[in-house]
């Protein structure tokens, strides 16, 4: 048994540097070796506990004696200045799970296998646009904005002629610097007065999507879902359910075509696709930062030092991710790597509703590109690529290839 200790040194600058395209800061290797829980301080916000090691980060995000709800009320750390009502994110079980359960038969493993063929159509079908425009073409505007977006736009009952304005407003989800406050505060607003103008069509002309079924839940038993839940749980659904695969799409393209050979292997041995997805999750630094804090409710042992009860703790993805006691040879893409249980996807509670969703669209955005465009390439030097700033999410504002 290790020696619990406190640490009095003071909090370090986090995070530690500015995210550079898809690098992670190699500081979080030495501090899982020598201080996998260490003290960190964000722009704005308490200070805060940071896990960095794989088992410490599971336990902070599965573990009850940690908590979301108790931010409510808090200075709680974070990188940008506003604090905004973060609805389900912010709630513990049962209150949590009592919403998740409302929308959780949307997103099993077994509606998702039946979305597939659809999305194998739209799939196909933003491919041949791309070709058409001619190469080179830019994959984030043809391909990796539309196909997520249409695809939610299909769950939820959402028109897809409105798609360009909630790609906008959702970008307020995600902002820490991207957008002035008053901007970022006014784009929510306009996203849930447009919800619960969709919610009232529902009244008058009931569907069978998923926003129908919300609503029916709502009327046909009042304590089940107060209407301001139905609003941004459905708002919180349409903006997360598309706006990190819209990122992520060119981050797993990108990764592919910048690794030597490993496109062409995936090009020869298509069947790898599934896994490759699964390592390239694991891979790929997706946030900029650790947020959404979970303060401890008692006293509990971390990595060897004791966070007091009411002290909070962030949860380092990227890092667990890269933790060599769980991913031999961490640092490389792997994609014969048999056991992989990254967290991409957090774990516990607020393990992502919308993970099997965001799988099958990376499998079939892949194994689309792979089969049309087998040649695909860069069509300009990594270096001169342009990546997005101010956001919670790494990824690219465009992606030229070739084929």
């Amino acid at each position: 048994m290790t020696e619990t200790t406190t640490h009095t040194t003071s909090a370090r600058p986090y995070p530690f540097s500015e995210p550079y395209r898809l690098d992670i800061d190699p500081l979080f290797a030495g501090l899982r070796r020598d201080e996998p829980l260490v003290r960190v301080q964000l722009p704005f916000g308490e200070p805060a506990w940071l896990a960095t090691r794989h088992a410490d980060v599971r336990t902070v995000l599965g573990d009850p004696r940690f908590s979301r709800a108790a931010a409510v009320g808090r200075d709680e750390p974070r990188s940008f200045p506003h604090q905004w009502d973060v609805g389900i994110i912010g709630m513990d079980p049962p209150e949590h799970s009592r919403l998740r359960r409302l929308v959780a038969k949307a997103f099993t493993a077994r509606r998702v296998e039946e979305l597939r063929p659809r999305t194998r159509e739209l799939a196909d079908e933003l491919v041949t646009g791309m070709i058409a425009a001619g190469s080179p073409a830019d994959l984030v505007a043809h391909v990796a904005t539309p196909l997520p977006i249409r695809v939610i736009c299909d769950l939820l009952g959402v028109p897809v002629a409105d798609q360009d304005r909630f790609h906008t407003w959702s970008e307020a989800i995600v902002s820490t610097t991207s957008l002035r406050p008053e901007v970022a505060r006014s784009y929510i607003d306009q996203l849930l007065s447009y919800m619960a103008g969709l919610i009232a069509q529902r009244r008058v002309t009931p569907t069978d999507d998923l926003i129908g079924a919300m609503v029916r839940a709502r009327d046909e038993n009042a304590d089940r879902l107060t209407e301001n839940e139905v609003v941004h749980l459905a708002a919180g659904l349409l903006a997360a359910g598309h706006e990190t695969t819209v990122t992520q799409i060119p981050n797993l393209v990108y990764v592919l075509l910048t690794e030597p050979d490993v496109w062409q292997r995936l090009v020869d041995e298509p069947s790898l696709v599934p896994s490759a997805v699964e390592e390239l999750l694991r891979f790929i630094p997706l946030g900029a930062s650790a947020v959404f804090a979970r303060y401890a409710l008692e006293d509990v042992e971390l990595g060897g030092v004791l966070v007091r009860a009411g002290e909070p703790v962030l949860a380092s993805i990227p890092s667990a991710n890269r933790d060599e006691t769980v991913f031999p040879d961490a640092d490389r893409l792997d994609l014969d790597r048999e056991t992989n249980p990254h967290l991409a996807f957090g774990h516990g509670p607020h393990h992502c509703i919308g993970a099997q969703l965001a799988r099958m669209e990376f499998q079939v955005v892949l194994e689309t590109l792979l089969n049309r465009t087998p040649g695909l390439r860069l069509a300009e030097p990594p270096a001169a690529l342009t990546w997005k700033r101010g956001l919670l999410v790494r990824g690219l504002t465009a992606l030229p290839v070739s084929w």
